[in-house]
């Protein structure tokens, strides 16, 4: 019977990793993990194609050496930031909560069977999280780092080396994530509640930071990164340090090891505490946290309905930690490439060329990952089970209900990213041009929600989510498209402002691509086969033609 619970709570709790209740009835948890997992190989599949051209020609012992060294902490930096991130979009699923206490504790289940069904969850995701983003370059880039005339016996060391240091570093950051998360669940219950969503964007905007601010090896804050103390214990596994700085690498090696034993130690005790103190708090505290007093009137955004939609999706927002951690995720990431693009030559010099370049270039960009964090946290839900407020009301036609989401977007997405350019631009640039960018920015804004609201038949927050729909693919050419058109666009913009026919045929421009944003975004939502969704559904194999009536097929 333990052995059948076993089974049961473990099938359950790793399937549990993505909220099931967000899931429409048709969606298959299978196959959006199916997604992560396609999309992580793809990543590695990506990574080992430069192994497959990786060249030795011209290079000098020391610089390949250099370069391969480079590429392993690369490698392995990208597997703590992947699992880091796994650990942090996973937060709740974690520990034990409410419906895990209420379920399971009248039944005949041990609390010993329901750690270790928890624990074996968590220890396969990690694995499968760490063998599908190595699955292709864990294979291949071994081959190059095993170190020279070693023959067969050193490339099969260079892979043992390879895979036992990602698990290593993916185990340690992991670890810290719920030996974190753990030490912060023993504060009581409400405390915990509030500090707890602060506490995930932080360690995400830390696991982002440390990956693309990470320091040279060479720097004195190299022996601060953990990825280093990772790359260390290859080094030292793999056999290929050089005797010069074999004092520093075994140091890092060693500091590898302290870390993950101190981390695994603090993760297992902050679990094992989870089951001896946490449990009753869930059961003797709410977990709905009190609201802290402040201004809680909003102004209206049209008629009732629209009002209605609108406050609805404003204050969903706030109050919802998991679509707050995913929007300060597409935030984060945007914030990071921004840093990073201003350290290019082409930046530089229009750096130079315009002190106000860099916020102009970095508002654009920041927009776009604004627009589509939220264009992606409005197609999750909150509680499907909400949705029956709106289908109970009369809504009014899809045109109407596009006009309230459509100022959603505009209320959460544009705005905040106009306010905080307008404030940086007036203090440091002169008010024209201050101006000028704000008034550019907002009809970009409103652009970009036109094409994000085509397409979206919902309510935000309101219709469940079906796996297998997103458009991966083109949401990566999107990207890097955007990326692109950026940098040409703000080099024209800053001619445009000093020159005021320039900046008049910009903004013309930006009416009429509105213009026809709106016109499509409008035709589909008036289309005979549109109606608001609530519950997503798979496309039908086969379309009925509908051509009979009254029982009789028509000539």
């Amino acid at each position: 019977m333990t052995n059948i619970q076993f089974r049961v709570l473990y099938h359950e709790f790793l399937f549990r990793v993505v909220d099931l209740e967000l899931l429409a009835p048709q969606g298959d948890i299978a196959k959006l993990l199916g997604q992560f997992g396609a999309a992580l190989i793809f990543l590695s599949f990506g990574r080992a194609l430069g192994a497959l051209f990786f060249s030795t020609r011209g290079l000098s012992p020391q610089a390949l050496r250099f370069t391969l060294w480079g590429i392993e902490s690369s490698l392995i930096t990208m597997t703590m930031l992947v699992v880091g991130i796994f650990a942090v979009l996973s937060w709740d699923s974690a520990f034990p909560d409410r419906r895990d206490v209420m379920v399971l504790a009248p039944l005949p289940v041990r609390p010993q069977t329901l750690f270790l069904a928890k624990g074996a969850a968590l220890a396969t995701a990690l694995s499968l999280t760490v063998l599908a983003l190595n699955a292709v370059s864990g294979l291949i880039w071994p081959l190059i780092f095993a170190p020279a005339n070693s023959g067969l016996a050193g490339v099969i060391r260079s892979l043992a080396a390879y895979w036992v240091t990602v698990f290593a570093a993916g185990g340690f950051i992991f670890c810290c994530v719920l030996g974190l998360q753990g030490l912060a669940a023993q504060l009581p219950r409400r405390q915990y509640l509030r500090i707890s969503q602060p506490m995930q964007i932080a360690v995400l905007c830390l696991l982002l930071s440390g990956y693309f601010f990470q320091p040279p090896l060479a720097a004195a804050r190299a022996s601060m990164m953990p990825s280093y103390w990772f790359f260390g214990l290859y080094q030292v596994l793999n056999g290929s340090d050089p005797a010069e700085m074999r004092a520093p690498i075994e140091s890092f090696a060693s500091r590898a090891l302290i870390g993950l034993v101190i981390a695994g130690i603090g993760a297992g005790t902050a679990f094992l505490l989870s089951y001896i103190r946490t449990l009753r708090k869930i059961v003797e505290e709410p977990d709905i946290v009190p609201g802290s007093r402040g201004i809680r009137w909003l102004p209206r955004f049209g008629d009732s309905i629209t009002t209605a939609i609108v406050h609805f999706s404003i204050r969903t927002l706030m109050r919802s930690r998991q679509h707050r951690v995913i929007l300060a995720f597409y935030l984060g990431v945007g914030f990071a490439i921004v840093l990073i693009s201003l350290q290019t030559p082409a930046a530089q010099r229009q750096l130079n060329a315009a002190a106000s370049a860099g916020v102009l270039y970095s508002s654009v960009l920041m927009l776009c990952c604004s627009v589509s964090g939220v264009r992606a946290v409005f197609a999750m839900p909150l509680q499907v089970k909400a949705n029956w407020l709106f289908r109970t009301i009369p809504l009014p036609g899809r045109r109407e209900t596009l006009t309230a989401v459509r100022r959603s977007f505009i209320v959460l997405a544009v705005l905040p990213i106009l306010a905080i350019t307008a404030a940086i631009l007036l203090a440091t640039a002169p008010w024209r041009i201050a101006a000028g960018h704000v008034v550019a920015l907002g009809l970009f804004g409103i652009f970009l929600t036109e094409l994000s609201l085509s397409g979206f038949p919902k309510i935000p927050f309101t219709c469940s989510y079906l796996p297998g729909k997103s458009p991966a693919h083109k949401a990566f050419l999107t990207v890097w498209s955007t990326l692109l058109f950026m940098a040409t666009a703000v080099g024209y913009e800053l001619k445009a402002l000093d020159n005021r026919g320039g900046y008049m045929v910009m903004i013309a421009v930006l009416c009429v691509a509105i213009a026809c944003a709106r016109w499509w975004a409008v035709t589909r939502a008036n289309s005979p086969e549109a109606a608001l969704l609530f519950e997503e559904a798979e496309t039908p194999a086969i379309f009925a033609l509908d051509l009979h009536r009254d029982g009789r097929f028509q000539a």
